[in-house]
C-alpha cells in the first residue's frame, strides 16, 4: 500500500506529517502504535510504516484503544520477501528470541518503500518528520536526503537501559553500589544474532536524528533521564504511552474476556497475575516448577500459558504447553486461579481491583502498564533490557521482589522459590509495604500525563518542536 491522494491531503491541511517506522516484534510495535494515536490526537497525520503481517499484527493485538478509530492513522502496509518463522527453541544455551531473527532482516526491505512514502510527502507537507525505533535506524535514513525532513530515535527501553549502555563507571554515582554490583553486561543479555544485525545497520550509516523519545516520565527515571540530557541535544520523555483509564476507550463492539468475569468475583489485590511476556519460551520442566509452585503458594492467580511468538503470529502450529496431571481441573475445582492459553488483555487485567501482584519477564511494556496501574512486579527477566529493568524495579523504585536473578539465568527456577516470592509479595508485610509503594508510583505517573504534568508538558514541547 502506497502514499494515497488522502495522506497527501492530511499532510498539506497540517502542514507536519509524521512517518513512524517500529521494530518489527510485538512490544516495538505496540509502544509505536500507542504514540500514533498521543501524536495523531493533536491533529496531526500520522503514518504508521511496517510489512502486511506486522501491521495486522500490531492491530490486532493494540489494547486500551480501537486502532481503525483515527482517521488520522494511515498503515502503510508493504510487501517485503518471505522469511523463515521457526518455532523458538526452549532448550537454547541464550534465551533471547533468535528465531524471530529472520523477520528482522526481512523488515530491512522497507527502505525502499520508505523512501517513496517520503519523497510524495515532502511534495505537500511543510516538514516530514520521521520517528523511527533506534533498533531499525536503516529503514528511515532516506529522510536525510529530503530539505524538509528530520528524525527522532524512539528508544523502546528504559531509560536506566539506556544510562548503562552508554555513561559507563564513571557515570554510576547516581546509582547505589549494591545496584552497580549487580549490573549485567549489556553482552550477557543479547545474542550474537542480533548484535550482528544491529551492526550491520550501522556500518555504513550516517546519524541522521535530530533527537531522542524516551517511552517513559521524571516521575519513574529522573536521575537516569537528567544524566542522559547531557549527552542529547534535544531530548523528550514522554511516557508512559499506554491508556491510563480503559473505560473511555471502550466502543459498541467492546467484548469482555472471560478471566476479568473471573476477576470480578475475587477479594481486592488478592490475584497475581503470571504472564512472560511474547518472546518467551519456557522448557517444560520449567512450566511444571512454575505451576507447582503457583499452586503451594496457597494465592489467587491468573497465569497467561503461551508459547513465544514466531515471526509470523499468524501461523498455527505454535507448541502447546503441557501441565501436571488434572491440574486446571483443580483450579476449576477450587477456585485457585485460571489458565489463559490465548492473547490476554493485559491492560486490563492490570487495572483491574482484584490483581495485587504481577510476575513478569520485565519487559518495558510490561512494567509501565504494571508502574501506571500501581501493581507491585515479581521479577523474572530473560533477555535484553529485561535485567536491567528488574534490577530498576527491585532495587532503585523498590516496588517488586525478586523471582529469579540474572546471574542464575542458567539455572531452573525450583517451585519452592517460586511459591515463597508469590507469598512474599501477596501475603507478607514487605509485600503491603511494596503495594503502597507502587500505588503511589502509578498515582504519580498519572498526575504525570494529566494536565499541568511532566510528561503532558514533554509532549507538548515536542509537538511545539515539529511544528515550529
Amino acid at each position: 500500500m502506497s502514499c494515497n491522494n488522502e495522506a497527501q491531503k492530511q499532510a498539506t491541511e497540517s502542514e507536519v506529517a509524521v512517518v513512524i517506522v517500529p521494530f518489527p516484534a510485538q512490544g516495538h510495535l505496540n509502544q509505536l502504535l500507542h504514540l500514533s494515536r498521543l501524536v495523531s490526537s493533536y491533529n496531526i497525520p500520522v503514518h504508521y510504516v511496517t510489512t502486511a503481517i506486522h501491521s495486522r499484527q500490531a492491530k490486532l493485538r493494540v489494547q486500551g484503544w480501537d486502532s481503525l478509530s483515527s482517521p488520522l492513522i494511515n498503515f502503510h502496509e508493504f510487501s517485503v520477501p518471505a522469511f523463515d518463522s521457526p518455532p523458538a527453541n526452549p532448550h537454547s544455551a541464550f534465551q533471547f528470541p533468535s528465531h524471530l531473527v529472520p523477520s528482522f532482516y526481512s523488515a530491512l526491505h522497507l527502505r525502499k518503500h520508505v523512501a517513496e512514502l517520503l519523497s510524495a510527502l515532502s511534495t505537500t507537507a511543510k516538514r516530514v518528520v520521521v520517528i523511527y525505533d533506534y533498533l531499525i535506524p536503516y529503514v528511515g535514513q532516506d529522510v536525510a536526503s529530503l530539505p524538509n525532513g528530520e528524525a527522532y530515535s524512539f528508544h523502546p527501553l528504559s531509560a536506566f537501559r539506556i544510562f548503562c549502555e552508554t555513561v559507563g563507571e564513571s557515570g554510576f554515582e547516581t546509582i547505589d553500589d549494591q545496584v552497580v554490583k549487580q549490573l549485567p553486561s549489556i553482552l550477557s543479555t543479547l545474542s550474537s544474532e542480533v548484535m550482528e544485525f544491529f551492526l550491520k545497520q550501522r556500518e555504513d550509516l550516517v546519524q541522521y536524528s535530530s533527537g531522542a523519545l524516551f517511552n517513559t516520565c521524571k516521575a519513574i527515571e529522573a536521575p537516569f533521564l537528567d544524566v542522559l540530557a547531557k549527552g542529547n541535544e534535544k531530548q523528550w520523555a514522554i511516557g508512559p504511552f499506554n491508556p491510563m483509564d480503559l473505560r473511555k476507550a471502550r466502543d459498541s463492539s467492546y467484548v469482555r474476556h472471560k478471566c476479568l468475569e473471573w476477576l470480578d468475583k475475587q477479594v481486592r489485590e488478592s490475584v497475581i497475575y503470571v504472564s512472560f511476556g511474547t518472546t518467551t519460551s519456557l522448557t517444560d520442566d520449567q512450566v511444571e516448577s512454575l505451576a507447582i509452585g503457583l499452586e503451594k503458594s496457597g494465592q489467587k492467580f491468573i497465569w497467561v500459558l503461551r508459547d513465544a511468538d514466531k515471526g509470523d503470529i499468524f501461523l498455527n502450529d505454535v507448541r502447546a504447553y503441557k501441565l501436571p496431571n488434572h491440574y486446571e481441573e483443580r483450579l476449576e475445582l477450587n477456585g485457585q486461579g485460571m489458565i489463559v492459553r490465548d492473547w490476554a488483555p493485559q491492560l486490563e487485567i492490570l487495572a483491574h481491583s482484584s490483581v495485587g501482584g504481577f510476575m513478569s519477564h520485565c519487559g518495558w511494556n510490561s512494567c509501565l502498564e504494571s508502574i501506571t496501574m500501581g501493581v507491585p512486579m515479581a521479577t523474572w527477566p530473560m533477555h535484553s533490557d529485561q535485567p536491567h529493568n528488574a534490577l530498576l524495579v527491585t532495587q532503585v523504585l523498590k516496588i517488586g521482589v525478586v523471582v529469579k536473578d540474572w546471574e542464575s539465568r542458567d539455572k531452573l527456577v525450583e517451585s519452592s522459590t517460586i511459591e515463597n516470592a508469590v507469598r512474599e509479595l501477596m501475603a507478607s508485610e514487605k509485600g503491603e509495604d511494596i503495594r503502597k509503594r507502587a500505588a503511589e508510583l502509578g498515582s504519580a505517573v498519572k498526575r504525570s500525563v494529566a494536565i499541568g504534568g511532566d510528561t503532558r508538558a514533554e509532549i507538548d514541547n515536542f509537538i511545539a518542536h515539529i511544528q515550529r
